[in-house]
């Protein structure tokens, strides 16, 4: 059987106030007058009857109804028949109805009118529902605490898992999924008592609808509630697969951000097929909002990093652009402080050749001179010209751009060029 929906009021303050009220319920009051020395149970409400079970009748000994109960309060009974003073017990932990509850009990002796005791009233409070609320807001705190510190989503997500686990009253097995950017597929968050196999099967499955429990709430956006595996036609793909697991429910919340994008899905698994009470169903609605705080805050955080690192990226990038720059201007500087000198060096050539036409050594060398033979002529527009080595003729056409050659022998700059 599947039940999909119908569990999610339209106000979210009415809804966090009926999940409450679900969580932690009404108190059970019990009442019981016992008599005599072994505790008689004469009278007693229905709660009080309901800890020894169906078909619990007054009349027996306390010893005999609740053959279980704590020395401790068998202990607390005597002392206050046998003194005549009052006391009370903290948590007294009880069975009733099948599971185990605790209440506040105060033993409070009864007297005839000598002022003889006679017996004692029992009166208790069920705190079970407070120590629930107790452990819950706890949890709640440290997972809060571990998110504000920027825990690492998955210890976050583990350690959610493991306190509804803890917390839930009947056995429960836990899982995370987590969506994919698009919202198309739902990976691995946290599960930490679901076989490692079944974890890995289902890690990457598509939403969609009949795709399980998980798959189909996440491609909902609403609860879904499978009570047995077995039947129910959504688990057609994953039924093999669950009976190997040892599963026979399945019950998903879809996790959502505050503007209604997917984040993933909360499941609460089961090993028998079982209808979900309401606060089951609160408890998982509580837990998913928690989730979904701790995954925005991470995906924020992934977002934030991001940036930090494009931005990293574009002043590095910056950095090696200005060093660039300034390269090039220190070579184009260079250049021209090479361009200047050379064309002093012509101008002093040039003035030379008018005493002797061409020079025997090299006149591009610089202040160092150069002992090489001059072989090539070269000019600038400006009419000077100078003649020099292979080596300094090319750097000095490389650096003036104004110098050709002017060798008629070797056919003009193409020709040097090209030799």
């Amino acid at each position: 059987m599947t039940t999909v929906s119908g569990w999610a009021p339209a106000a979210a303050g009415q809804e966090g106030q009926e999940d409450l009220r679900a969580l932690f319920g009404r108190s059970t009051a019990l009442f019981a007058a016992l008599t005599g020395p072994e505790h008689v149970v004469e009278t007693a409400n229905a709660a009080f009857l309901a800890l020894a079970g169906d078909g619990a009748r007054t009349g027996s000994p306390l010893g005999h109804l609740l053959p279980d109960l704590d020395p401790g309060v068998v202990a607390a009974l005597d002392e206050a028949y046998r003194t005549g003073e009052p006391s009370t017990g903290r948590d007294v932990r009880v069975v009733l109805d099948a599971r185990e509850a605790s209440f506040d009990v105060t033993f409070e002796p009864r007297r005839d009118a000598a002022g003889t005791v006679t017996g004692i009233w029992v009166i208790g409070v069920e705190t079970t529902h407070v120590r629930h609320a107790q452990l819950l807001m706890a949890e709640q705190r440290a997972l809060l605490e571990q998110i504000a510190r920027q825990a690492p989503l998955a210890d976050v997500l583990d350690g959610m898992a493991r306190s509804i686990e803890q917390l839930a009253p009947q056995e429960v097995l836990v899982s995370v999924l987590l969506a994919d950017a698009d919202g198309r597929h739902l990976r691995h968050g946290a599960a930490p008592s679901l076989p490692g196999f079944y974890n890995e099967a289902i890690d990457g499955i598509a939403t969609g609808e009949g795709v399980g429990s998980c798959g189909t709430a996440a491609h909902r956006r609403e609860p879904v509630v499978v009570t047995d595996i077995a039947t129910d036609p959504f688990w057609d793909d994953f039924r093999d697969l669950a009976v190997r697991a040892g599963v026979a429910a399945c019950w998903s919340t879809p996790i959502l951000a505050r503007d209604g994008a997917l984040l993933g899905t909360f499941a609460m698994y089961h090993r028998t097929p079982r209808v979900p009470q309401e606060a089951d169903l609160a408890l998982a609605r509580v837990f998913a909002g928690t989730a979904a705080l701790a995954i925005e805050r991470h995906r924020s955080e992934q977002a934030q990093r991001a940036a930090e690192a494009a931005a990293g990226a574009a002043r590095d990038a910056l950095a090696r652009a200005v060093l660039a720059e300034r390269q090039l201007r220190a070579e184009a500087e260079r250049r021209a402080t090479t361009a200047a000198q050379l064309a002093d060096q012509m101008r002093e050539a040039a003035v030379a050749q008018s005493a002797t036409p061409h020079p025997e050594h090299c006149q591009l060398g610089g202040a160092q001179g150069c002992d090489e033979p001059a072989e090539v002529k070269i000019a600038d527009s400006w009419g000077d010209s100078a003649w020099g080595c292979p080596v300094h003729v090319e750097e000095a056409i490389l650096n003036v751009r104004s110098v050709f050659i002017a060798s008629e022998e070797l056919g003009g700059l193409s020709a040097y060029v090209h030799r």
